[in-house]
C-alpha cells in the first residue's frame, strides 16, 4: 500500500488528510510534538492502537527544529509521499513571535526538503504554502501574481515555497506547492476568527457568555470547506510532475459578512454581542484575498462543492452540539446532500 507522512497530522488540514488518505488505502505516519497534555483529539475517531493488525495511522514524536531527528524518520518510514504542513500557523500570533515563525515555519521547511535530499528517499513532497504570501498583491491572486506579504508567517510561507521550488529543480525532486486560500472547519483551531466567532455564539446561546471581541471586520478572505482542500492536495502528488497550484473558491467576504451570517442563522443580532477590540488588529493588514484557481481546476479536475454560506451553517452547528445544545441542524443535511462522508467527528 502507498505510505504517507504528514508533518502537522494533528491540526486542521493533517487530521482530514490523515482521515482522506486512510479512506484511500494508505499508511499513515504522522509527526507529532510532545507534549504534557494529550493534543490527538483530532485524531481519536480514527486512532487505532498500532498493536491491532488492522492500524494503518502511526505517530512519531519529533519537532521542525530537529533536523537529525527528521532525517531519522523520513529514512526510517520510507514514504512515498510527504505533506508537509506542521508551522506556527496563526498569522496575528506570528507578529508577537517573528524569530519561531521563521524558525518553524520557513526553516523547518528547508530541514524537511534536506533530510528527503540525505536520505535518498524518492518521496513526492507536498509544501503547505499559503494565500497570506500575496498579502497587499491586487485580487484575484493566481500562480503568477507577484507574492507580497504582510506578516512573519507570510514572509516565512513565501521562504518555504521558494525553498521547495529549488530543491525541485536543483535537485530533481517532485516538490509542489499548494497555495492555499483560507479554508475552515469545525476543527479549525479556537483562536482563528472563524471559529472564534462560532464557538462564541454556542456560549452565547448556552447562556455562557455576553460579548465576543473581534478586530478588523473589513477584511476580505476567499473561505472553503477544508476536507475539500486535503483532496486537493492529494491531487496535487498525483499530478504528473511537480508543480505549484492555487486553490480557492473565487469568492471573497468579508470578516462582518461571515459575523453577520453566522449569528443570523443561529438566531441572534450580532450587534448586540461583537465588539471591536484594537488588539486584534495586525500591524500591517491584509485587505483583500480571492483566488483564481482556474489552473487548479483544469490540470487537477478539482473544484469545491461548499459555498461559503453552507460552511458557515457547518461550523455553527459543529461548535452548538460541542455545547450540548441543538443546533438548527442545516449542517449535516447539507454534507449529506453532497456526499461528504459524515461521522461524529465533524
Amino acid at each position: 500500500m502507498p505510505k504517507a507522512l504528514i508533518t502537522g497530522i494533528t491540526g486542521q488540514d493533517g487530521s482530514y488528510l490523515a482521515e482522506f488518505l486512510l479512506s484511500k488505502g494508505y499508511e499513515v505516519h504522522g509527526l507529532i510534538r510532545r507534549a504534557s497534555s494529550f493534543n490527538t483529539g483530532r485524531l481519536g475517531h480514527i486512532y487505532l492502537d498500532p498493536h491491532i493488525p488492522d492500524a494503518r495511522m502511526f505517530l512519531h514524536y519529533g519537532d521542525l527544529s530537529d533536523s537529525g531527528q527528521l532525517t531519522n524518520l523520513i529514512y526510517n518510514v520510507q514514504p512515498d509521499e510527504i505533506y508537509h504542513l506542521g508551522a506556527q500557523s496563526h498569522v496575528r500570533v506570528s507578529f508577537d513571535i517573528p524569530e519561531y515563525t521563521g524558525d518553524i515555519t520557513g526553516i523547518g521547511t528547508t530541514r524537511i526538503l534536506d533530510a528527503v535530499r540525505r536520505s535518498g528517499v524518492k518521496a513526492r513532497y507536498y509544501q503547505a504554502s499559503s494565500s497570506e504570501m500575496f498579502g497587499a498583491s491586487p485580487p484575484p491572486q493566481n500562480e503568477k501574481t507577484p507574492f507580497y506579504p504582510r506578516s512573519p508567517y507570510g514572509a516565512a510561507k513565501v521562504y518555504s515555497y521558494w525553498m521547495a521550488v529549488n530543491y525541485r529543480e536543483g535537485y530533481g525532486m517532485f516538490a509542489s506547492n499548494g497555495i492555499l486560500f483560507n479554508h475552515e472547519s469545525p476543527r479549525r483551531g479556537e483562536t482563528f476568527v472563524t471559529r472564534k466567532i462560532t464557538r462564541a455564539i454556542a456560549a452565547i446561546k448556552a447562556g455562557k457568555q455576553k460579548d465576543l471581541f473581534l478586530g478588523n471586520l473589513d477584511a476580505r478572505r476567499d473561505w472553503g470547506f477544508a476536507y475539500e482542500y486535503v483532496e486537493a492536495m492529494w491531487r496535487i502528488l498525483q499530478h504528473d510532475r511537480g508543480d505549484d497550484f492555487v486553490v480557492g473558491t473565487g469568492q471573497s467576504n468579508s470578516v462582518k459578512d461571515f459575523v453577520e451570517e453566522a449569528f443570523s442563522y443561529a438566531g441572534l443580532d450580532w450587534k448586540e454581542h461583537v465588539k471591536i477590540d484594537p488588539k486584534y488588529f495586525r500591524p500591517t493588514e491584509v485587505e483583500t484575498l480571492f483566488a483564481d484557481a482556474s489552473r487548479a481546476k483544469k490540470l487537477l479536475g478539482w473544484e469545491p462543492k461548499i459555498t461559503f454560506k453552507e460552511l458557515v451553517r457547518i461550523m455553527v452547528d459543529a461548535d452548538m452540539e460541542e455545547a450540548g445544545l441543538t443546533p438548527p441542524g442545516d449542517g449535516r443535511k447539507i454534507l449529506a446532500a453532497k456526499g461528504f462522508p459524515i461521522g461524529s467527528k465533524l
